[in-house]
């Protein structure tokens, strides 16, 4: 039983690890662009995946879910936590705030799904999206915020858009009347093929700002989303080591 860390915005390196590594991994849709890690968190094998690279160089748009997540099963992972950053929709879900998904909406242009179609040519491979995040893994990641005393939201709806750019102010009204809590860029790509292949999946997300619709605001500056991912760092990792230690148990 193996499980992956998917590290997003400022959570490239594995410092929670013992030992870590870098591991090269050779996949049927090439090499996954960021450098894997493996290494062992409280006894359990993990492998971290830094999502935009060592140094954040990847955009959205030029990540390679496809090899990243087949990479992962090759590794023999079962279990997949995610990170990432997010803006709201919804004036209750405040930045500084995490988030943890139970649903999502794509409205990303990127062709993740029939990865085992195309594999196996003449073999469907039809997976429910009905529940697309890990009823387990969520359980793990609220409970650790419970124990700890950590603040999130237990569940919500994010909406996926191709980066990098935000949504127009009209983008933004609209996600909000479909019931989206936040938007992010790399969920939804991650959350299907998880499903395609097999892996239990979930994702955390650190609220950095509003999104447009909020027309009192300023766009967020980088700076500041970087310093409150910066102060928010060992807090992410307090949740996830938490819940890998479920995982083991």
């Amino acid at each position: 039983m193996k499980a992956a860390i998917i590290g997003g915005t400022g959570h490239a390196l594995p410092d929670y690890l013992k030992d870590a590594k870098e591991i090269q991994v050779n996949t049927p849709f090439g090499k996954p662009d960021p450098i894997i890690y493996f290494g062992t968190y409280d006894g359990l094998e993990v492998y971290h995946l830094a999502r935009n690279g060592k140094n954040h160089e990847l955009p959205p748009t030029k990540i390679n879910y496809r090899a990243n997540m087949y990479a992962l099963k090759q590794l023999g992972c079962t279990y997949i936590l995610a990170t990432g950053t997010c803006n709201s929709l919804q004036e209750e879900i405040c930045p500084g705030e995490v988030i943890i998904f139970d649903q999502f909406i794509d409205m990303t242009k990127q062709p993740v799904t029939g990865i085992q179609e195309e594999l196996n040519p003449g073999e469907s491979n039809y997976v429910s999206m009905a529940e697309p995040f890990s009823e387990e893994l969520r359980d793990h990641l609220i409970e650790s915020a419970i124990v700890q005393g950590i603040t999130v939201h237990t569940k919500g709806t994010t909406i996926s858009i191709d980066g990098q750019r935000s949504s127009s102010r009209a983008e933004s009204r609209l996600y909000r009347s479909w019931g989206a809590d936040v938007v992010n860029m790399t969920t939804a790509p991650e959350a299907i093929l998880a499903n395609e292949l097999g892996m239990a999946y979930a994702a955390l997300s650190l609220c950095t700002g509003y999104d447009s619709w909020r027309q009192s605001d300023e766009p967020v500056d980088p700076g500041e989303k970087m310093n409150l991912v910066a102060n928010n760092h060992d807090l992410i990792i307090r949740l996830l080591t938490y819940a890998l230690k479920k995982i083991e148990e």
